[in-house]
């Protein structure tokens, strides 16, 4: 059974109850204790995901290998990465440094 923390399900419920709408402010994943804080998001074609690493020290990336991308720069402590999503489907990323973290953004219509 997997146990999840009060904070991270209620983060993960806000951002799916709100739904941010394309061309709005950017929906933003948090990297803390080596993990993409929440995970997996659910958001509409055209919306921009924002990633913010909240490390003290360790550098992390979001690479999306499996659509054949090389791995971006590394996100140092305090520094961001967006990419935007214009096209429906499922969207699986790692860190490239920490294959163990894992993350899911699906993009509805």
């Amino acid at each position: 059974m997997i146990r999840m923390s009060p904070t991270l399900l209620c983060g993960m419920l806000l951002v799916l109850a709100t739904g941010v709408r394309a061309g709005g402010e950017p929906v933003e994943i948090t990297i803390r204790d080596y993990a993409f804080q929440p995970a997996a998001i659910t958001v509409p074609a055209g919306t921009t995901v924002r990633w913010v690493n909240r490390e003290k020290r360790q550098y992390h990336s979001v690479w999306f290998e499996a659509l054949g991308e090389p791995e971006p720069d590394y996100i140092f402590p305090e520094e961001s990465y967006e990419r935007s999503f214009d096209s429906p489907g499922e969207f699986p990323y790692r860190c490239g440094p920490h294959p163990e973290m894992r993350g899911m953004v699906t993009v509805s219509e």
